[in-house]
């Protein structure tokens, strides 16, 4: 039978914080040996795996928030529920209440395998940071085909632009469909040539955030590398 999860939140680790002993256990990533105490080298998570304690750092990852789209990967399964990486420190399990089929106990590995692409919705975030996702609403869904680009999340924003006109330029001028993810996912979906395209304008946004006038650079970028779908939108 497969196993049910039960992964609890886990606390923030600040840099110099023990642990655990050498004597138990080994030091894995983002961490140093000190006295004979493993000690963690970075503000993150603690994770143990088998015999050895490494820290997963939060700098770079999303902090979900209520009402967030993200786009996950399946990355555990469990009897009743499936377990997501949205890129974040903490666990984010989807459970079959939330998904838009019938689910009988047991069967969860027959609608959504490991390695799959899924877009969700954050329910709820609580004070200890349990999260709950759904897929029950409009356009979340199971996502295939296409390519997943991964950005910093706090350069999103950016990504879509004041009342979406960044993402627009990019969905209009490329005939992609772009899906922004608030986790720092983004798929796109079209022609081979448009997506590499956006992949670039996407690449020079994240790059370039403070930079004037990054709305006319993008629009310009776009117009030279695809002027022939550029010409149908003017």
């Amino acid at each position: 039978m497969e196993k049910e999860n039960s992964r609890q939140p886990r606390a923030i680790i600040l840099p110099g914080d023990v642990l655990g002993d050498t004597k138990g256990m080994n030091a894995g990533n983002n961490t140093y040996v000190c006295n004979g105490k493993i000690c963690s080298a970075v503000l993150g998570i603690k994770n143990m795996n088998h015999d050895a304690v490494s820290v997963i750092p939060i700098k770079g990852k999303y902090m979900p928030s209520t009402g967030d789209t993200v786009i996950g990967y399946i990355d555990d399964i469990g009897s009743s529920n499936w377990m997501v990486d949205i890129n974040s420190p903490y666990p984010a399990p989807l459970h079959v209440n939330e998904v838009p089929w019938k689910v009988e106990f047991g069967d969860t590995s027959k609608y959504l395998k490991i390695g799959d692409t899924v877009v969700l919705k954050v329910l709820s975030v609580d004070e200890s940071r349990k999260i709950q996702v759904t897929m029950k609403d409009a356009g979340l869904r199971k996502i295939e085909g296409g390519r997943l680009v991964v950005v910093q999340p706090n350069k999103i924003s950016r990504i879509v632009g004041k009342s979406g006109s960044m993402i627009q330029i990019l969905k209009n001028m490329s005939d992609c469909r772009v899906l922004v993810g608030n986790n720092g996912r983004i798929w796109i979906d079209g022609d081979d040539e448009n997506m590499d395209v956006v992949v670039e304008a996407i690449k020079i946004i994240e790059a370039e955030t403070a930079r004037g006038s990054l709305t006319d650079r993008i629009r310009a970028f776009m117009a030279e590398r695809l002027p022939e779908i550029s010409s149908e939108e003017s």
